[in-house]
């Protein structure tokens, strides 16, 4: 039950990180928005260091690494897509990909669930797929390159997912950290190259800030959670985060909700308690 709520609170705190990310690269060119969100995200791992403590292993340094290198695209390639919009659109369908990925590695690693748990995980995936039902006549539509973008960004999550599970487990927050610096250094390098191509536009800074360190407390409950629990199960409830962009986008933007998407989302609560039986 607490990697289940932990799972719960990443899944609500990246969907509120995905909005402000995306709110803030429709204000500026996308690199300038995670120029500002990743070192956000990195002063707060940084500040959780002394309280959760970190063990710079070779296993954290190298899995941490490749969670960077992983986040920095994830970051671009997601605040890209919901830019492009429509969100409540593009955000389901990259919270699919990013599930599928990391419930494959969790059954092949030798996961078992309970019979609850084996109808809430096929569950939880088409609650998230009616999620994104809702675009009836008159919404808008995704084009082909924004649905790439969703495709993309949706592997890039869920390879760091994967990433940060690997990681040695009594390593604390050391993983995040060099994930996130590496992501930060990578960012901070292509603004440096593409500084000419990226605008006069200022970025949203307290939108990109906030967008930063929500990710990083989303980052830190799913590591919690893939320590205590399942990732299989943790990844797939963390899957679920588009019900809270897409209720954001809902109220703040004025998308629409179709029907299928309210289905999504009491099918979801219905997964997820069936996943608490697990």
């Amino acid at each position: 039950m607490i990697a289940l709520l932990l799972a719960l609170g990443s899944s609500l705190a990246y969907g509120c990180a995905d909005f402000l990310g995306g709110l803030g690269a429709r204000k500026a060119h996308v690199l300038r928005t995670v120029m500002i969100a990743a070192p956000a995200s990195l002063a707060v791992e940084l500040l959780l260091w002394p309280l959760l403590g970190a063990s710079f292993g070779a296993g954290a340094l190298a899995w941490g690494a490749a969670s960077g290198v992983a986040s920095a695209a994830a970051f671009a390639l997601l605040y890209r897509t919901l830019a492009i919009g429509p969100m409540n659109v593009l955000s389901p369908i990259t919270a699919l990909v990013s599930a599928v990925l990391p419930v494959g590695v969790g059954l092949l690693q030798g996961e078992h669930l309970s019979a609850a748990g084996l109808a809430g995980l096929p569950l939880a995936l088409v609650a998230v797929v009616l999620v994104s039902a809702g675009h009836g006549a008159g919404s808008a539509r995704a084009s082909r390159t924004a649905l790439l973008l969703a495709f993309g960004a949706g592997a890039a999550i869920a390879l760091q997912l994967v990433f940060l599970h690997q990681a040695p487990s009594d390593s604390g927050v050391a993983p995040l950290i060099v994930g996130r610096a590496v992501s930060s250094a990578l960012t901070l390098a292509a603004a440096g190259l593409l500084r000419r191509r990226l605008g006069p536009e200022r970025p949203a800074y307290a939108l990109s800030a906030s967008a930063g360190v929500l990710d990083s407390l989303a980052n830190l409950l799913f590591l919690l959670a893939a320590r205590g629990g399942d990732l299989a199960v943790v990844a797939v409830i963390v899957a679920l985060y588009p019900a809270g962009t897409v209720l954001l986008a809902r109220g703040v933007l004025a998308e629409r909700i179709g029907r299928g998407q309210l289905l999504g989302l009491g099918t979801a609560a219905l997964a997820v308690t069936l996943l608490a039986l697990t």
